[in-house]
């Protein structure tokens, strides 16, 4: 994967992730089990977009792996 796509897919996973937290406070006022899951949700999303940009800091230029001497 490139490394631009994978930039991309950590914004959008890192701010849809809280978008959906969001939201999920917001259900939460009228049913709690929803928005608990929609907030549940946010929030792995948002966690795997976090673990994304660990990923691609371990990445090279080129994409495919940080060579280390």
């Amino acid at each position: 994967m490139k490394a631009s796509t994978l930039e991309t897919w950590v914004w959008v996973l890192i701010y849809g992730g809280l978008l959906a937290v969001s939201l999920g406070l917001f259900v939460m006022r009228q049913d709690a089990v929803l928005g608990t899951v929609v907030t549940a949700i946010g929030g792995v999303t948002a966690a795997v977009g976090v673990v994304l940009i660990y990923v691609r800091s371990r990445l090279g230029d080129s994409g495919q792996g940080k060579a280390r001497p």
